[in-house]
């Protein structure tokens, strides 16, 4: 199997696998999936997901298909760089393969700029026409024509916030504190029409490639704030020359008065899927970055 052929029969590829008819060797491919780096015989690589056959339960419905959807959506803009999908099957994705590099600030400032571009492009509504994923959850991606700060609440706050009480992961004390942002998630203003964002943009989900650019992967992507994806951009310690990816974005697309004190709000949604996914270990997380958002509140210039 070659490169044109799989382009052509991408719906062969399991047999090949399933036949050890193309080398295969296991690379990181985040906390879900099993990934693996298949070389053809033509000597080009591929990039592949499949569910781990060790799992508790089978692969979601449309799990693949929705990150294939995503990729499909944020590479038709011409701004960011994304990998190709190759193969997109109900148990399987398999992606152009992108050789990784080291970071560097020239990359940066660059992705800066892509990022605003991906971002400016738009999205029709929030939400999304595809269903949702965020990591192994669902996300509910039912298109809304906003406001953003009452769809940000019932699809990105309430539902994994349910999800983190009903696991044990809050203690009474937080779960208040998050349903306070949420009663007064119309006071954060920073009101935008919808953006085109990955929408699970933390510093993992960029890969620093040998082409010299940042290629985005694992998305979430829907129509969403680009708030939302620039704070979620520094969790974790941010990524690499974080301060001049900002600094070209600003240049690009100068962002609204007061993001700064909602980058809290922003950073909610993802904490709280983590408490949703792994449990009380974010709880900390949580309730701080719920009380910073609300203290936020005292200290903004709230814009509309």
């Amino acid at each position: 199997m070659d490169l044109a052929y799989l382009r052509a029969h991408p719906e062969q590829l399991p047999t090949f696998l399933t036949h050890q008819r193309i080398r295969e060797t296991p690379v990181s491919g985040g906390d879900i999936c099993a990934a693996s780096r298949l070389t053809l015989d033509d000597g080009h690589s591929v990039f592949a997901k499949t569910w781990p056959e060790q799992a508790d339960r089978p692969v979601p419905e449309g799990f693949f298909a929705t990150e294939a959807a995503g990729l499909r959506w944020l590479g038709e803009t011409g701004t960011v760089a994304v990998p190709q999908v190759l193969v997109d099957l109900p148990e399987l994705l398999a992606l152009e393969w992108v050789e990784p590099g080291e970071p560097s600030p020239e990359a940066a400032e660059r992705f800066g700029r892509e990022l605003a571009g991906l971002h400016r492009a738009g999205a029709p509504t929030f939400g999304a026409s595809w269903p949702g994923f965020i990591g192994a959850l669902p996300a509910d991606n039912t298109p809304h024509e906003g406001p953003w700060a009452q769809w940000f609440a019932q699809a990105r706050l309430l539902p994994y916030l349910r999800r983190s009480v009903d696991n044990g992961a809050l203690d009474d004390t937080t779960v208040a504190l998050v349903e306070q942002v949420v009663a007064r998630i119309g006071e954060f203003g920073g009101e935008e029409p919808p953006a085109r964002v990955h929408g699970d943009l933390w510093p993992g989900n960029l890969l620093w490639g040998a082409d010299d650019r940042v290629w985005l992967v694992d998305p979430a992507a829907h129509g969403g704030h680009r708030e939302t994806d620039l704070a979620q951009l520094a969790l974790f310690g941010g990524p690499p020359y974080a301060d001049r990816i900002l600094a070209a974005y600003q240049e690009f697309w100068p962002l609204a008065e007061g993001w700064r004190q909602r980058v809290p709000l922003h950073q909610l949604h993802l904490m709280l899927v983590h408490t949703a996914l792994f449990g009380s270990a974010y709880r900390d997380s949580v309730r701080d970055l719920a009380r910073a958002a609300l203290g936020g509140l005292g200290r903004a210039t709230v814009v509309g």
